[in-house]
């Protein structure tokens, strides 16, 4: 048997460090081998003919930090359909029971003549059958991890537990609600070249975040060619962060809209809406929280749009203080520079909304599913 078919651990770890975690391995006992890189795999470490893979498993885990995941090996094949189907049938009998949630996940290194999606629609199969457990994608109780090298294919069970999502039931997903905002935010006009780099910050700041609108809105006359550097930045900003959502994201991105107006004439339009300014001068946002997060939640319930100002280089006029419904400070005692202002506005209302949010049902808040 060769040793890559009597592999007992796979342990993955940041790209550049496999030699490293391997050295820490081979410390911790004898009588085992260990492979950095495989196949010139990078970020992957195989460990063979452990006589306690169980307890080894363990001790990676106590005293190599440079190790990310540590998987158990519980059966081998050879990277074929058929082959990966034997050997799932023969591992979790006895190990899921009829009443756990499961999921089929597959890690591929390589070539194959099958996608991952064939091996996790086959191994599904074939666990429903076996063990009678309900398939969860989600919030699984047990994963069956397959992830095949090259020629061969190695099968673990997971706790669900040990395999966290980024996104929990109890996490509320808030770019449902950001996409209820229009942000008015002043243009920052300097010398070109900051302007132009100030605008694809806030460009990629604005699209990180997902809001419904982008409002640019200059304060009375100002110069063309800065405001031109800054508006070339900030398309720039938009489209470069959008296409790493698109590519990334498992599901539909919202490309943010862009318009501009003057600001008195922004709030002129809007002078009986929920506007939100966000200035020094304001309350500290942890006094207000519960009245923000009314306002808010009611404003969204009703339908309408909230409205946030955020100011640049002269900030948010003070006269339009009187036609908001709320003047908000989030850092008391701090000035927040342009490329950071929007961003520590919208993370404060996340504190305050995402618990109110995580706890209600999506329709009684009329919030687009989208």
């Amino acid at each position: 048997m060769s040793e890559f078919e009597n592999v007992s651990l796979l342990v993955t770890c940041r790209l550049g460090f496999e030699r490293i975690v391997a050295s820490y391995i081979r410390e911790l006992g004898e009588g085992f081998q260990v492979i950095p890189a495989p196949y010139g795999f990078l970020g992957l470490v195989l460990v063979s003919g452990a006589s306690d893979r169980y307890g080894l498993a363990e001790l990676i885990k106590e005293r190599v930090p440079e190790a990310e995941r540590v998987y158990v090996v519980e059966g081998y094949s050879r990277a074929e359909l058929d082959e990966i189907a034997r050997v799932v049938r023969e591992v979790v009998a006895g190990r899921i029971s009829s009443s756990e949630r499961f999921a089929v996940r597959t890690v591929r290194r390589g070539r194959h003549g099958f996608t991952s999606i064939d091996v996790n629609v086959l191994a599904g199969s074939i666990v429903r059958e076996v063990t009678g457990a309900t398939v969860d994608l989600e919030n699984p109780d047990k994963i069956v991890l397959i992830q095949i090298v090259q020629d061969h294919a190695y099968i673990s069970i997971v706790s669900g537990v040990e395999q966290p999502r980024k996104m929990k039931p109890y996490k509320y997903p808030m770019y449902k609600i950001f996409r209820q905002f229009t942000v008015a935010h002043e243009p920052y006009l300097g010398p070109p070249e900051a302007s132009y780099n100030m605008g694809l910050r806030v460009g990629r700041e604005v699209q990180t975040y997902e809001v419904g609108e982008l409002v640019v809105t200059p304060i009375g006359r100002v110069d063309v060619e800065p405001l031109v550097e800054f508006l070339r930045g900030l398309r720039e900003g938009i489209e470069s962060r959008f296409e790493v959502q698109r590519r990334s994201y498992g599901r539909e991105v919202h490309r943010v809209k862009v318009t501009l107006q003057d600001m008195y004439q922004f709030v002129r339009d809007r002078m009986n809406e929920t506007i939100i300014v966000f200035e020094p001068e304001g309350e500290p946002i942890s006094r207000v929280a519960d009245e923000v997060r009314r306002t808010i939640l009611e404003t969204i319930r009703r339908g309408k749009r909230v409205y946030l100002m955020v100011g640049a280089r002269e900030g948010v006029p003070t006269g339009i203080f009187r036609y908001a419904k709320h003047t908000l400070d989030v850092a008391p005692g701090i000035v927040i520079s342009t490329e950071y202002a929007l961003a520590s506005a919208l993370i404060a209302i996340t504190t305050i909304l995402h618990e109110t949010l995580a706890s209600q049902q999506d329709e009684r808040l009329g919030v687009d599913q989208a």
